[in-house]
Order: structure tokens, then C-alpha cells, then sequence
């Protein structure tokens, strides 16, 4: 089976075709950043891309996505085309707002904010709200979180504009 993983191609057995998404990032691929927190894609740790729009990877089975484009964390910053070692605005964001406090949801919030961005670029905080709401913090930094993500879409914007 080929999955096409943050720009690459990766070779995995057919057998674990019913295995979900997320453990083939961790356990084949050695892609740590999305984490299992409930296993029911009830708490989003698990976020990543699959063709730009933000899944539950511990849910999805790893056929499901034979043939398209799959962005973990790890693949964020390349995906919007920065392969000069810098962070995705949305990265920078949250290194300057000391978003994470224990950081296990944080790359599931950063994909579920970065999918937001690309499709509103001037996010509302009731937006930016809804867009996450199926994303859990149990540290509460929610409020930073937001701070971040208007930081973020501002720094987007003005790159967009020069």
C-alpha cells in the first residue's frame, strides 16, 4: 500500500490497510506529532490533513487514504511551501504566545487552525471557535490559542499583501 505522507511517498504492508491513520504515522513512519488522546475522534490530538482538509487520524483507516495527500505536523510548514527550516506562521504564533502548557493537543490545534486560515483568512474568534470546537485542551489554553491563531492570519495576510 503507498501513502503519500508530507510530500513523500512511504511503502506500508497491505495488512494494515484496516489500521488506522494514526498508528501507522507513529509506529511505521516515526511521525510522532499527532498523538492519541481518545481513540473516538472525540478530542482532535490526532488531527492532520488529508488533502488539505483536517481528519481524525486515530478513526481513519490507513486505506482510506491511498492516493491522497496526507499532512501531519511534521509536514506543515513544507505543505504552504517553506522548505528553509522555518515554522508555518501558525508554528511562530504559538512559540510567541507560549500557547502549549503541556502541548499534547497542540499539533492537533495547529492543524485544525492551519486548515481554517487557508479557507478564511480573517477568522473571527466565533469562528475560529467553531473550527476547534472539536478540539480538546485540557490545560484550558484556549485563550491563547485564539490570540495565536489572529496573530497568525495577520502575519499570513501581510505576507499575502507584499
Amino acid at each position: 500500500m503507498q501513502l503519500t505522507i508530507n510530500g513523500q511517498q512511504h511503502t506500508v504492508p497491505d495488512s494494515e490497510g484496516s489500521t488506522p491513520l494514526l498508528w501507522v504515522l507513529r509506529d511505521h513512519l516515526g511521525l510522532v506529532g499527532a498523538k492519541y488522546g481518545c481513540g473516538v475522534a472525540q478530542c482532535g490530538a490526532c488531527t492532520v490533513h488529508v488533502n488539505g482538509s483536517p481528519v481524525r487520524s486515530c478513526v481513519t483507516p490507513a486505506s482510506a487514504v491511498v492516493g491522497q495527500q496526507v499532512t501531519t505536523i511534521e509536514g506543515l510548514a513544507a505543505s504552504v511551501g517553506k522548505t528553509d527550516g522555518r515554522l508555518h506562521a501558525l508554528q511562530e504564533a504559538w512559540i510567541e504566545h507560549d500557547v502549549a502548557q503541556c502541548g499534547y493537543c497542540q499539533a492537533g490545534q495547529i492543524m485544525s487552525a492551519a486548515a481554517l486560515l487557508k479557507n478564511n483568512p480573517k477568522p473571527t474568534d466565533a469562528d475560529i471557535d467553531n473550527a476547534l470546537a472539536g478540539n480538546l485542551c485540557r490545560c484550558g489554553t484556549y485563550i491563547r490559542i485564539r490570540k495565536a491563531i489572529h496573530a497568525a492570519a495577520a502575519r499570513l495576510n501581510e505576507r499575502a499583501a507584499s
